[in-house]
């Protein structure tokens, strides 16, 4: 039989049920998998796991998107790197989404299990790995300081609750330098976006013809000043893609830097996590080292290579 491991954050979504792993775990041995679970115990686990596990034929990494990130960090320091899989158990699953996945875990599972390996890029800023999004400015902390409680309670509304009382209070914008493609530019912006998705934030196709595996990744910068230029800004979100409305600067790329003025205090949200730096220099980079197994539901929209 092949070994899997199946890591999971007993935080997220329904992985409390310890009847639903079980009957994931039959299913994995329908197609000749035998497996041992892990449990993710305190922030950062995941990532350990990952790095310290001996050698399996599949990693199924269940959880939301912050545990899939834990989980390729953790993957990118072997040196010999392992078959990563996801399962979506987060509360927003922007990744899981774009992938295809459902909401019906063990549909899911079939899915993911008769799906096929691929080769995905992943983005880096500075010496932080991301797998789907790196954001800064108003509100992104909405993300990672949005109580847990209230997630468990009230799901992907409680980020709203919390963002509509973030919005009571004024925009600032952060002056920055950056150069894309070895040109230089300036200028004041409420928010940075660089991502490698077509789902963010719970947005579907906020970019069009999104690639995981053509070695560039999205940057928009937002640039508006005050609540009435974010609202229309927003609005127009929910019916055109970001590089066609007039408030974003956007790029795709892979050659991408930002100094900051001013060391900020604010952190960065990374695929939904905070990520606190004392610099004012990021310089964003891609590599194309991690392989996945993935359903293969979008294949033909999600890779050039079909």
């Amino acid at each position: 039989m092949k070994k899997c491991a199946f890591i999971y954050n007993p935080e997220s979504g329904h992985l409390k049920n310890k009847r639903l792993i079980y009957k994931m775990m039959d299913v994995l041995k329908t197609y000749d998998y035998m497996t041992d679970l892990y449990k993710t115990e305190y922030p950062k686990h995941a990532e350990k796991i990952v790095k310290d596990l001996e050698y399996y034929d599949l990693v199924i990494c269940a959880g939301g998107d912050g545990t899939l990130n834990e989980a390729i960090e953790g993957n990118i320091k072997r040196e010999r790197r392992l078959l990563l899989a996801h399962l979506p158990f987060g509360t927003s699953n922007d990744v899981g989404h774009m992938y295809g996945y459902s909401k019906n875990h063990l549909k899911d599972l079939h899915m993911l299990l008769k799906g096929d390996i691929k080769n995905v890029d992943v983005c880096k800023i500075n010496d932080k790995y991301f797998i789907y999004v790196a954001c800064f400015g108003n509100f992104i902390d909405v993300s990672f300081k949005t109580p847990r409680k209230w997630k468990k309670q009230y799901g992907r509304l409680a980020y709203i609750y919390y963002g509509v009382q973030k919005l009571a209070k004024e925009i600032n914008t952060t002056k920055i330098k950056y150069t894309i493609d070895g040109e230089v530019k300036e200028g004041d912006y409420s928010f940075i976006f660089v991502t490698n998705s077509s789902r963010v934030a719970g947005v579907n196709n906020l970019y069009r013809d999104v690639k995981l595996d053509d070695n560039m990744f999205e940057v928009a910068l937002c640039k508006s000043k005050n609540r009435r230029e974010l609202f229309g800004v927003l609005s127009q979100l929910l019916v055109t893609s970001i590089d066609k409305i007039e408030g974003f600067e956007y790029y795709r790329t892979n050659n991408f830097k930002i100094e900051f003025e001013n060391i900020s205090e604010n952190s960065w949200g990374v695929d939904g996590e905070e990520y606190h730096t004392k610099s004012n220099y990021f310089d964003f980079t891609i590599t194309k080292e991690v392989q996945m197994m993935l359903p293969k539901k979008n294949f033909n929209k999600l890779f050039e290579d079909k």
